[in-house]
C-alpha cells in the first residue's frame, strides 16, 4: 500500500490534529458540546506538547503514548474503518471486520507517531458551531496557523455515540482522511479481496506491532 507524498502530508497532519482534539477528562468532557470540547482542550494539549522536549525531539515512544493516552479512547474506529474500506465492508465477516478496525487503528497510530512534530510551534483557531437541537452528527471547523501566519483548514467530522462525541472523520485543506484510504482500499479489494486487504495492512503494521 503505497501513499504519495501529498497524500501522507495530510495523512500525517490530520493524526496531529486529531491529538489536538481529545479531551484529558473523563465523563464531565462528554457533557460539552464539540465545539466547547475543542475550545477547552487545544490549550492545554499544546502546552504539553511544548513542555516535552523528548516529543520533541522525535522521541517515537513518547508520541505512541501520546496516541494511546490522548486519541484512542475517543476516537470511532470502527466507523472510520467502515467508511474507509466502503462497500467491501458489507461482504467482510463479522471476524474480518474486527481485523480491519484492529489493523486500521494500528495503521492511523504508526502514521501519528511518525509525524509528531508537524504541527510544532502552530496555534488552533475553532469556528463558531451551528448545531441544530438534537443532532447526533456536526463538523468542527478549525483553522491551524504558524508563526508565518499561514493557516491550514482542518475539520473534524463528529458523531454521537452512547460514550459521547467521537471524531469519525478528519479533513485537511479539503482531504478527507477515509476518502484518500478508500481509494487505496479499493483497488487493493478489487485485486486481492478483503484478505488481501487484511494482509496488506498486516504487512504495513509489521514493524509497529513489534516496536517495544
Amino acid at each position: 500500500m503505497r501513499i504519495q507524498l501529498r497524500h501522507h502530508c495530510t495523512l500525517a497532519a490530520a493524526l496531529i490534529a486529531l491529538q489536538l482534539l481529545i479531551p484529558g477528562m473523563s465523563g464531565a468532557a462528554d457533557e460539552l458540546s464539540p465545539e466547547a470540547q475543542v475550545r477547552q482542550v487545544t490549550a492545554d494539549v499544546l502546552d504539553s506538547i511544548k513542555s516535552d522536549k523528548a516529543l520533541q525531539a522525535g522521541d517515537r515512544q513518547k508520541a505512541l503514548a501520546l496516541a494511546e493516552q490522548k486519541i484512542l479512547p475517543h476516537v470511532d474506529f470502527g466507523e472510520a474503518t467502515r467508511l474507509a474500506v466502503g462497500r467491501a465492508w458489507s461482504t467482510a465477516t463479522a471476524e474480518q471486520q474486527r481485523r480491519l478496525v484492529e489493523e486500521f487503528r494500528a495503521l492511523l497510530v504508526r502514521t501519528y507517531a511518525n509525524a509528531v512534530d508537524v504541527y510544532r510551534g502552530q496555534t488552533m483557531k475553532v469556528q463558531p458551531v451551528r448545531m441544530t437541537p438534537g443532532a447526533t452528527e456536526v463538523t468542527v471547523r478549525n483553522l491551524y496557523v504558524n508563526s508565518s501566519n499561514q493557516s491550514i483548514p482542518v475539520d473534524y467530522s463528529m458523531r454521537k455515540t452512547t460514550d459521547g462525541w467521537k471524531i469519525y472523520d478528519v479533513t485537511v485543506e479539503g482531504m478527507s482522511l477515509v476518502i484518500t484510504y478508500r481509494g487505496e482500499f479499493d483497488q487493493i479489494v478489487r485485486q486481492s479481496g478483503i484478505d488481501g486487504l487484511l494482509a496488506r495492512l498486516a504487512e504495513k503494521n509489521g514493524p509497529a506491532k513489534t516496536a517495544p
